[in-house]
């Protein structure tokens, strides 16, 4: 049945991009844009002023090797976070699925099944999630704490105490050789090539405007008739199947699994997506922004490491990331619904 927009000004606001209209939002987004651009080329000559091999091909080979998994699990969670919701199994997932793809393989499958069990896997944990928060209505942030330590929890189960090595050499070899001809890694092109998919998905699709529409007024989206519960639930399970990939190519790349792997990555994943832009209010972000994030964090990484910055000063800084990011593009609408909220309750 098509829905009686005329009588549903709140719909119709949602569906042009929020009150206001999409012209503002789509000028804010271009300035954090353009501000990613100028933090990235600081962060570029913090590097290279601190390492004359910062510039090097193998240096941003290494870069790409080391962000590509995290930067996959970041496209899905981009989508999820536009709904206004979260997922921070995502991490919990990536070991898991590599957990069981070890597991099998060390049973004796061959490693293409012990993979495609491992993608089922990772379908069946975001069906977990999406169940929960899309057809129960339970929230995001609890559900997904539940699920971390659960998923993180059955890789134990699974694998440990073994850690599981002989993987194919053929297979191995993307994390130690970079793509024919280029100083690219495999994770890191696979991590390009679906970011023109989700940027496509998310910004020029009638789903990717739906996405926005339930960030923006969740309320009013369903009353212009679309789907927010499916929709929901297909990007947690769409969530749990990418971050299964991940574990799958991190898994190849160390050439070995244990069911700690990613122990700790979902705060990179979610100070990427922040740092880029995307509100975690939701209904505002772009794919772009995130891109940038993701080359942000890794060149930042790349260049404290060569400096000789212990790991867990690395931590705060993306902790650092991850509050400023939240506070500087969200600190004006947190402001304005703490004024809503005085004015109901005076």
């Amino acid at each position: 049945m098509t829905p009686d927009l005329t009588t549903k000004p709140a719909a119709r606001t949602v569906l042009r991009g929020g009150e206001g209209g999409g012209q503002p939002l789509r000028r804010a987004l271009l300035r954090w844009e353009s501000a990613l651009v100028l933090v990235l080329v600081a962060v570029i000559v913090f590097g290279s002023v601190h390492s004359s091999t910062f510039l090097d091909g193998t240096n941003f080979f290494y870069i790409g090797l080391n962000m590509g998994e995290i930067a996959i699990m970041a496209l899905p969670l981009t989508l999820i976070v536009m709904t206004g919701e979260m997922d921070l199994s995502v991490a919990s997932m990536l070991g898991l699925s590599g957990a069981v793809m070890g597991s099998l393989f060390h049973d004796g499958w061959s490693v293409w099944a012990a993979m495609a069990a491992a993608l089922v896997v990772g379908a069946a944990g975001g069906a977990l999630n999406g169940l929960l928060v899309a057809k129960m209505g339970l929230p995001s942030i609890a559900v997904t704490i539940g699920t971390l330590t659960l998923f993180r929890g059955l890789a134990e189960v699974v694998l440990a105490p073994r850690t599981v090595t002989g993987f194919p050499i053929s297979l191995t070899k993307i994390g130690v050789v970079p793509v024919q001809g280029t100083q690219i890694a495999w994770s890191a092109l696979i991590f390009l090539v679906l970011a023109v998919v989700f940027g496509v998905v998310l910004h020029a699709t009638p789903l990717g405007r739906s996405i926005t529409a339930i960030g923006l007024q969740p309320e009013a989206a369903r009353f212009s008739g679309i789907r927010v519960d499916r929709i929901t639930f297909g990007l947690y399970v769409v969530s749990g199947v990418f971050c299964a990939f991940a574990g799958i190519l991190f898994t190849l790349k160390n050439s070995s699994v244990s069911y700690d792997a990613g122990t700790g990555l979902e705060l990179n994943v979610v100070a990427i997506v922040l740092l880029g832009g995307v509100s975690v209010f939701g209904g505002r972000g772009t794919v772009a922004g995130v891109v940038l994030a993701v080359a942000i964090v890794g060149c930042l990484q790349q260049a404290l490491t060569q400096m000789g910055v212990k790991p867990e000063v690395q931590n705060i800084v993306t902790g650092g990331l991850l509050l400023i990011s939240v506070v500087v593009p969200n600190g004006g609408a947190a402001v304005r619904r703490m004024r809503d909220r005085l004015r109901r309750a005076g």
